[in-house]
């Protein structure tokens, strides 16, 4: 991944992202935004790279309000204590009204039930996906705050459900790690697997940082499973892939989109996975999709094939228009009222790029509506501020991944309804 100089400076404790295009060179007041990713691991540092990307191309415009962005970018280290202390920092040291976080679900809603909602902040994820979030926000206890451009677990769910079937799998274990996102989905595929008509033979939590998981891979192989759903991180994912098959396991393996990640395969080795097949929320087939593709490859010089990027760039290029809508200095809740106004089916269409905020910023000066184009397509939060998706089913290639099949929207609803 190539970084380039302007796009993530400072190290450690916080990272400062700015960039300086015409227009913003001539701003005098800065507004800064919180970011609270994982780049201490491989897999996160593209997801703060492509925040990163959207606040560029948003300063190239002129920035919000007439000032420039700074994302202040602390690393969460996927745990939950550092980024809640990490979120409280920004909010208490920094004085953001917006934060862009976290990946993990763990991660996510001690962030947002102990630092955002009591602060009044809005909050945008990339990559959260466990329903407990729905749920929370149901009750009111998100005080609509809470926007995530990742769709539900559900999805992965019901699509890694779909390949176990069309593979013709009679039974599959299941290992999840062990935290919010990993039980919630676990609890997800066990029930859609069994209403597909296959057993699941045994549903084994992994915890981090272990120095070996036989006991736990031991308890999955009771069963004599024909295959393996897999609903973790590539750390330790590799770990257990390799207890799996050391110990007789078969390579009949279905993943959730946490483990698309080079260090995983190459950790694992592309010659034990050539049955897995991984699933993951796609963009639409839209020529927005197609536009950040080809921008994030004139930026980065790479295809953004890792997990969540185009989310995690809608995520922070919606938070940011949100931002223009509200008016300058306003609130966390103002901004997350304004969210509707820029992701309006009605409204002007602005592309995904500082012309579209360029664009936007006139539509809504004009006392308009924006529908914003992006990187997952024209985006549509409901009630709870959560999305739906198109999926795909991957398999592992000695460069990256690449797609067997894409599932549509249309027919992931189906999945999801039992149709």
């Amino acid at each position: 991944m190539k970084m380039g100089s302007k796009h993530i400076t400072g190290l450690a404790l916080g990272l400062t992202v700015s960039a300086f295009g015409s227009a913003a060179m001539a701003s005098d007041c800065t507004t800064k935004i919180g970011t609270v990713l994982p780049t201490s691991v491989d897999w996160g540092r593209p997801i703060a790279e492509t925040a990163g990307f959207a606040v560029e191309q948003v300063n190239e415009a002129g920035g919000v309000q007439g000032c420039e962005i700074e994302m202040v970018l602390r690393d969460s280290q996927v745990d939950p204590k550092v980024g809640v202390d990490a979120a409280k920092a920004l909010v208490d040291l920094d004085g953001v009204q917006v934060l862009i976080g976290a990946v993990s679900s763990g991660v996510s809603m001690p962030i947002l039930t102990s630092v955002t909602v009591p602060a009044g902040v809005a909050q945008f994820s990339c990559c959260s996906s466990s329903g407990a979030f729905t749920t929370l926000a149901e009750e009111g206890g998100t005080n609509g705050l809470w926007f995530r451009t990742f769709a539900t677990s559900g999805v992965q769910a019901a699509v890694g459900a779909k390949v176990a079937k069309d593979q013709g799998y009679g039974s599959i274990a299941i290992l999840y790690k062990n935290d919010d996102w990993g039980q919630d989905i676990s609890k997800l595929i066990a029930e859609d697997l069994v209403d597909m008509g296959i057993t699941v033979t045994a549903s084994v939590a992994i915890n981090d940082g272990q120095p070996s998981y036989r006991a736990e891979v031991t308890e999955a192989l009771g069963g004599q499973p024909e295959a393996i759903y897999m609903a973790l991180y590539p750390n330790e994912g590799a770990s257990v892939v390799r207890e799996w098959l050391s110990l007789g396991g078969t390579q009949n393996m279905v993943m959730a989109n946490s483990l698309k990640s080079d260090e995983f395969r190459d950790n694992v080795g592309l010659q034990y996975l050539g049955n897995a097949l991984g699933t993951d929320t796609a963009s639409p087939r839209v020529a927005s999709a197609d536009a950040f593709v080809a921008s994030y490859k004139e930026r980065f010089e790479s295809e953004p094939n890792g997990p969540g990027l185009s989310n995690s760039y809608d995520a922070t290029m919606i938070a940011l228009l949100a931002m223009e809508a509200a008016g300058k200095d306003a609130t966390g809740a103002e901004i997350a009222a304004s969210v509707s106004r820029v992701t309006d089916p009605a409204g002007t269409p602005v592309s995904a790029d500082a012309a579209g905020f360029a664009a936007a910023r006139e539509a809504l000066t004009a006392g308009g509506s924006v529908m914003y184009q992006g990187a997952t397509g024209n985006v549509r939060f409901d009630a709870n501020g959560d999305v739906s998706a198109p999926a795909v089913v991957w398999s592992f290639t000695e460069t990256g991944t690449q797609e067997k099949q894409y599932v549509t929207l249309q027919e992931v609803d189906a999945l999801m309804m039992g149709d």
